[in-house]
């Protein structure tokens, strides 16, 4: 274990990058695993509520056969077999998995990935920013997949098998999306600041002390 150990440290070393992007890797087939255990789970929870009969149809981008398109569309009522429907509750079981999913990623990544001691104030604001972004693209990549995927799904399993397998495929989807997004956004919101020595802080100390005598 010693000498496997001291073989990763080498490799962190000689090349941070490559052994940031394994790592990254790791933790984020973790996070998707999370995902795809957690988005059932709030399914189940808020289908028991009103809210799939609740539509959360928001940001229209265009038309097609005189119905307005919506970037996030979620019509109420069930999922039907061209991907629509769930309404609100479909909605939040989808956004409140990958908030909690990237809430985690965020500390994981940060703290054994990059291994980053910069301002958490100031990554987590670039963060929430990427991951509005990021969230909005998503979106906006399912209007091209996500009713095929349904449908073959729902033709092919029946409603209840085919919603579950037409889930986890688009939760891989977003969850891909997120990994080659998110490497080289960590790269760069996640520094290390170097640490002052122990020298340097008495150097500094001192400086000080005089600069208060030579006023006095």
């Amino acid at each position: 274990m010693n000498a496997l150990t001291a073989w990763w440290k080498n490799v962190e070393k000689k090349h941070e990058t490559a052994a940031q992007f394994v790592v990254f890797f790791i933790l984020s087939n973790g996070i998707t695993v999370l995902q795809l255990v957690l988005m059932p789970v709030f399914r189940w929870f808020f289908g028991l509520t009103s809210l799939e009969g609740t539509a959360f149809q928001f940001l229209p981008v265009g038309s097609s056969g005189g119905q307005t398109v919506y970037l996030f569309d979620y019509t109420a009522g069930p999922i039907l077999p061209d991907g629509t429907g769930g309404g609100l509750a479909y909605f939040l079981a989808v956004e409140v998995t990958l908030l909690i999913a990237q809430v985690i990623n965020f500390f994981a990544q940060r703290s054994i990935t990059f291994k980053s001691n910069s301002s958490i104030w100031k990554a987590a604001m670039w963060y929430a920013i990427a991951y509005v972004v990021i969230t909005i693209v998503a979106a906006a990549l399912q209007v091209l997949y996500k009713a095929p995927i349904y449908s073959w799904s729902i033709d092919l399993l029946g409603a209840r098998t085919g919603e579950t397998v037409a889930d986890v495929v688009t939760m891989i989807i977003n969850a891909a999306v997120s990994f080659w997004v998110f490497f080289p956004i960590f790269k760069v919101i996640f520094t290390q600041v170097p640490e002052k020595t122990e020298a340097a802080e008495t150097a500094e100390a001192a400086e000080a002390v005089e600069a208060v005598e030579a006023r006095s």
